[in-house]
């Protein structure tokens, strides 16, 4: 497993920039909290990092990291759940790797979605579609499907938005379980005391970056402070349209 590296990242939408000059490295094996308030590019930069968003500058380097090393949990509200699929074909794709677009589900692969269920204490709902099922067990069962994927990077954009509390420790205690594996672990969080209690390192985000060390030490008021300058310069960059003084070099 590799360190992914950030070097020197901006991520624009047009000429607004969203994420601006960011440098440092997720450590292999290490668990940690992106944060900030909306706007501060936390989602942007989770995007980039799957792929899925260019790059205006800079690079991010996955060293050995292939694309199926990394699992990725977009935000629920970025996942349709009108789309007629059962709860057992959803967790199912989670095998992709072993199995191909079609291929068959092989007996250990069958076998491991109901381990997976069972981890994440949801059966008896296999066969039923995916917008009948509660946020909290609608959460659950994307849990599953990354626990079969098995990827030593696991990438959670706001895993806890509309989940009951016994939900939400359930799934912390799988993400403790990952870290305690090896796994690299990012998730996009906005509880800060929930931070602080379970996860170790934490990127401050304001479009750039405010803090990325001990999430003890991540919300100072010095941070805090900082963060609000941050914003404030960046938002009314835009609102003024002064695009031309802030763009990048």
């Amino acid at each position: 497993m590799s360190d992914l590296i950030l070097d020197d990242v901006c991520i624009s939408y047009g000429q607004h920039h969203a994420v601006c000059h960011l440098s440092g490295a997720f450590k292999k094996g290490s668990l940690t909290a992106i944060a900030g308030s909306n706007g501060a590019g936390k989602s942007t930069l989770v995007k980039a990092i799957m792929g899925e968003l260019p790059l205006t500058r800079g690079r991010i380097k996955r060293g050995s990291l292939r694309n199926q090393d990394i699992a990725y949990l977009p935000q629920t509200a970025d996942i349709n759940r009108q789309f007629p699929i059962s709860v057992y074909d959803l967790v199912s794709l989670g095998t992709w790797t072993e199995t191909g677009a079609f291929g068959r589900l092989s007996d250990s692969s069958q076998a491991n979605i109901a381990k997976a269920l069972q981890r994440v204490a949801v059966t008896g709902v296999e066969q039923r579609q995916i917008q009948s099922l509660s946020a909290g067990q609608f959460q659950r069962i994307l849990f599953a499907r990354l626990l079969l994927q098995d990827a030593q990077v696991i990438i959670l954009d706001e895993p806890f938005t509309a989940v009951d509390e016994k939900t939400t420790l359930d799934l912390i205690h799988l993400i403790k379980q990952w870290h305690q594996e090896g796994r690299t672990v990012i998730a996009v969080l906005h509880d800060i005391e929930q931070i602080q209690q379970y996860f170790p390192s934490t990127l401050y985000l304001a479009r750039e970056s405010v803090f990325w060390g001990d999430s003890k030490s991540a919300f100072s008021s010095t941070h805090r402070a900082q963060a609000r300058i941050l914003t404030d310069y960046w938002d009314n960059a835009t609102q003024n349209k002064e695009i031309n003084e802030v763009a990048l070099p």
